[in-house]
């Protein structure tokens, strides 16, 4: 079977022999020209003269003086037409994505050479619809419906607006063009109109060739047209008769073949039409198969499964994978086989994509938004200073490693001490740190600041590259070169002033940038395994072809109607529909298949990220229309994913050995034990730190560490100098708002900026409500402090530990349980009180019936950690004669400050609803349970096992690398 570009290979040289350097081939696209020309080198054995082969763009451009703008540049000038024709001085920012579909329609209107007189009417006075005799009696009720939402009766300043537009819609798209046209640049529709509407145009070639084309723009017909009235067009169309439109109306009728019936008719074809040879190839023999797979990425993986059955990798050129979602690019190319083996051996498998890589999956691309990101949210202008989280991205990025030879020491010395502000003095003073990290204020300054950055990258990854003799790495070449370019286009506008917009609106645009922004791949494209998107599947044929990802949304590709032209009116001026969109798209898999031999169709049948698990309509239709048998099949992983840890762990002897060096052990390590002995293990054996908070905001630990703080700050006078509190004195305190602030404040610096207590620091808005919530705490403090007074304060973040004589086995073990005391209290009947805060709220049903109830893991939801912490700091203090030397009576509390909102509250522990006046009446039950405790977790013989109130894993900071999360 021969390809279709092999057969008008073939004709053209029969035709018009060897010497083709007069005629111009015209494609929808550049790929096809490669496989054309290799095709027509073949076909003679002689010297060839080869055609010029040019797209449809290139025709229009080539007869121009215009330059098509980019579209930033065309939306500023949009804008700008707009502010003048309506007066409505609409800021760059909020106009930005009504221009972007204002200048779709105006391409569109263009290149379908639309009237725009006729189709930009004012339609805000709906009575105007009555005189538009062009329409249907049904398109003029639609019209009213839709305008019927616009009545200038509504107030709304969006409708306001939008009917603003419309009343000005003809005389903003008047005002725009001459706008362009002064600068002598435009946007492709209008280059297309100009050119379709010249009356003399002097082509460059004598003869112009049309392959393959299927939907074209009235104004693609009209250049048509012009060369054909003059001898200097021909035509040839690529179909199949399976898909066009049938004689008999028993017959089924395919939108694929719409288009191309219809040009058949003004635009005669050079081969035959009714030619079986070459068009009517759909009805052979296929091997078609459906595969449906859960994810996206189990089909990209499939690849190298799917080339090594029968002949594909053998077959090259031959071969195809299809992408119709191309975010799988990355998988595929990783799941790609390397070599493969035929009869004469072992072979280099060659491959050629044509999609290109992402620019918004490369490194650079993170790079850049990291350096953008820090200059805005990460730099506080008035302080002359940098944020923490927004520094530690930036120098954790691989990239900023080419930029100082010091960036891994200060990402450790910073690391050490971390503070949520940092001098810019602080990081760094070598000339890479000192580039990265100079303040820039400005859209402008800002962009020139990322070019320069990128342009010293540049220089300092090739030095580096030639100091180790090493090749550069062309990924990293290529997309440092096109992120380069795309900031400097991006500066060039600033400058000029055609780009004025806030700093976000630059962001949102540079990220679009970047979104549809390729790195082409540098190959030999007609040698290999072709990998390519479905556009770039025009006029090429192949025997074995996988279509991945073909689900409805992908084929056809998403299509809206998102215009400020109306249906109707669209399909009365014939501007491009929704209709005309998936007849495209159709021809584009019909096409694909009709000369393929072996065809694979994988598609999600998943509902969710997003997918709606549905197989392409196209897919549909072939199971119901075509007589191919269709073999169905499913995609599974094919094996059982891997539990990343086992359900406990061992006490082997690397456990051991910690355990056994393990003399000190604090209340919260027995808490942590309780509420989950794998916990325990990963934080306390293994030594996995807990992730530090991130973000910028307060989370629970580091919003009680402030408490804590400010509460040690407010008792500290009265413990130095052994005060007794007075009643007054509370009330002084709470009225001194003023110095309670600064209490927090405090607090503040030293627990969550690490800043020094005389360093000027800027609170956000989330700090801000923190540090009120945390004042009201305080308040709430000393009207609880109030009720009890007077007492005295013996000591806050007191220092305390008791040693106990653990038998474990057969052995004795001596160790230590230590801890810090929140505050001590002793009261004027000289009895001494535990108090331990808690930010968060207590547990309705943090009651217990006897002691070893505490020490039971269910009882941990009910706060029992808690518990033991405060009556086991209470033993402590009952037991240390430094401290109480008289033996006084010691009870323990738990000052929850949520709770005390309540008037009846009481933080004074109790075990079966009786306070615990003095912890010296359940000594002995106690101590035997902590013992019993800690010599379970020194025992040998024990396993560390997950706990199985799994509903606690939710918040478990080790739950990624935990089994046990997965029955979450």
């Amino acid at each position: 079977m021969n390809t279709f570009l092999h057969d008008v290979a073939n004709d053209i040289i029969q035709k018009y022999g060897t010497n083709l350097s007069r005629i111009a081939v015209v494609f929808p696209n550049k790929r096809a020209s490669l496989f054309l020309n290799q095709y027509l080198a073949k076909s003679v054995d002689k010297p060839l003269w080869s055609p010029a082969y040019i797209t449809i763009s290139d025709l229009f451009r080539q007869h121009s003086t215009k330059v098509v703008a980019d579209p930033i540049k065309l939306i500023c000038d949009l804008h700008k037409s707009f502010n003048e024709v309506t007066m409505l001085n609409e800021s760059l920012d909020h106009f930005y994505g009504w221009g972007e579909l204002l200048l779709s329609d105006f391409d569109d209107v263009d290149k379908n050479m639309g009237n725009p007189q006729l189709i930009f009417s004012n339609l805000k006075d709906i009575h105007e619809l009555d005189n538009l005799e062009y329409l249907t009696s049904d398109q003029l009720v639609a019209l009213k419906r839709f305008f019927s939402n616009f009545s200038e009766e509504q107030d709304s300043e969006l409708k306001r607006r939008f009917l603003q537009l419309w009343s000005n819609i003809e005389l903003i798209y008047n005002d725009f063009k001459k706008r362009l046209a002064r600068q002598n640049i435009a946007y492709e529709g209008m280059l297309y109109r100009e050119v379709a509407e010249l009356r003399d145009i002097e082509f460059k070639y004598d003869l112009y060739i049309f392959v393959g084309f299927n939907m074209m723009h009235k104004a693609e017909l009209a250049i048509c047209d012009k060369l054909r009235a003059i001898g200097k067009a021909k035509f040839y169309w690529d179909f199949d008769r399976y898909y066009m439109p049938k004689e008999k109306e028993s017959e089924i009728d395919q939108e694929a073949g719409r288009y191309v019936a219809s040009y058949l008719r003004n635009y005669p074809n050079e081969f035959d039409n009714h030619d079986p040879a070459i068009y009517n190839h759909f009805t052979e023999p296929k091997a078609i198969t459906f595969v449906s797979s859960a994810t996206e990425n189990i089909q990209g993986r499939y690849v190298s499964h799917w080339l090594q059955q029968g002949r594909r990798m053998e077959d090259g050129s031959q071969t195809a994978i299809i992408l119709c979602n191309e975010g799988l690019l990355q998988t595929v190319i990783h799941s790609l086989p390397s070599t493969y083996s035929d009869i004469s051996g072992e072979k280099e498998l060659k491959v050629n994509v044509t999609t290109g890589y992402p620019l918004q999956q490369s490194p650079v691309s993170t790079f850049v938004k990291s350096l953008f990101l820090l200059q805005t949210e990460g730099y506080k202008a008035d302080l002359r200073k940098y944020r923490w989280y927004w520094v530690k991205k930036v120098l954790g990025h691989p990239y900023s490693a080419y930029l100082s030879e010091n960036i891994h020491e200060l990402l450790i010395k910073l690391n050490d001490r971390p503070r949520v502000l940092l001098q810019k003095e602080e990081l760094g003073d070598d000339e890479g740190t000192q580039l990265l990290f100079k303040p820039v204020e400005g859209n402008e300054a800002i962009c020139s600041w990322i070019c320069e950055v990128l342009q010293y990258l540049g220089i300092a990854v090739a030095k580096q590259m030639n100091n180790r003799q090493e090749a550069l790495d062309p990924l990293l070449q290529e997309s440092l070169f096109r992120m380069y370019t795309l900031m400097n286009r991006l500066l060039s506008l600033i400058q000029s002033g055609d780009l004025s917009v806030d700093v976000m609106t630059l962001q949102s645009l540079l990220q679009q940038l970047i979104a549809s922004t390729a790195i082409p791949f540098h190959g030999e494209p007609i040698i290999g395994v072709q990998v390519m998107g479905v556009l770039e599947t025009r006029n090429l044929d192949f025997k074995h072809v996988l279509i991945l990802s073909c689900n409805e949304g992908n084929m056809p590709k998403g299509v809206n109607d998102a215009s400020f032209i109306p249906y109707s009116i669209r399909k009365a001026n014939e501007l491009t529909t929704i209709d005309n969109k998936v007849n495209i798209y159709a021809y584009y898999f019909y096409r694909l298949l009709q000369r393929a031999q072996d065809v694979t169709i994988l598609y999600n049948n998943a509902c969710n990220d997003g997918q709606k698990g549905e197989m392409s309509r196209f897919m549909l239709q072939l199971l119901v229309e075509s007589n191919h048998p269709i073999r169905r099949e499913n995609l599974n992983a094919g094996q059982t994913p891997l539990s990343l840890m086992s359900a406990g762990i061992k006490k082997d002897e690397n456990v051991m050995k910690v355990l056994d060096g393990m003399e000190k052990i604090s209340p919260s390590a027995l808490g942590v034990y309780l509420r989950c002995q794998l916990r325990f293990y990963y934080q306390y054996i293994a030594g996995i730190k807990q992730p530090d908070n991130q973000e910028e905001e307060i989370d629970n630990r580091i919003f009680g560490n402030i408490f804590h703080r400010a509460a040690e700050l407010l008792y500290l006078p009265y413990t130095e100098r052994g005060n007794r509190i007075e009643l007054e004195d509370l009330q002084q305190i709470k009225k001194d708002e003023l110095a309670l602030k600064r209490l927090i404040d405090r607090a503040f610096k030293e627990e969550f900026f690490n800043s020094s207590a005389n360093e000027q620091v800027e609170y956000n808005g989330l700090q801000l409500i923190t540090r009120q919530v945390i004042l009201s705490y305080m308040k709430n403090l000393i009207e609880l402090d109030m009720k009890k007074a007077p007492f005295f304060v013996i000591g806050t973040e007191k220092e305390i530990d008791l040693w106990y004589n653990i038998k474990v086995g057969s052995a004795e073990r001596r160790i230590n349980l230590y801890g810090k005391i929140d505050r001590l209290d002793r009261t004027v009947q000289d009895e001494l009180q535990i108090i331990d805060y808690k930010t968060g709220r207590a547990s309705k049903s943090m009651v217990f019936g006897s002691v070893d109830e505490i020490f039971t893991p269910k009882s941990v939801d009910k706060h029992a950690d808690y518990y033991l912490q405060a009556m086991l700091y209470a033993l402590m203090v009952s037991e240390d004669t430094k401290i109480n030397p008289n033996k006084r009576a010691v009870s323990p509390s738990l000052l929850f400050i949520q709770s005390t909102f309540n008037n009846d509250y009481n933080p004074i522990l109790a075990i079966n609803k009786k306070e615990i006046t003095d912890i010296a009446d359940y000594k002995d039950v106690f101590t035997e349970e902590v013992m019993r405790l800690v010599a379970e977790i020194l025992n040998p013989d024990n396993n560390f096992e997950p706990t199985a109130e799994t509903h606690r894993c939710t918040n478990c900071p080790y739950r990624q690398i935990c089994k046990s999360s997965e029955k979450c």
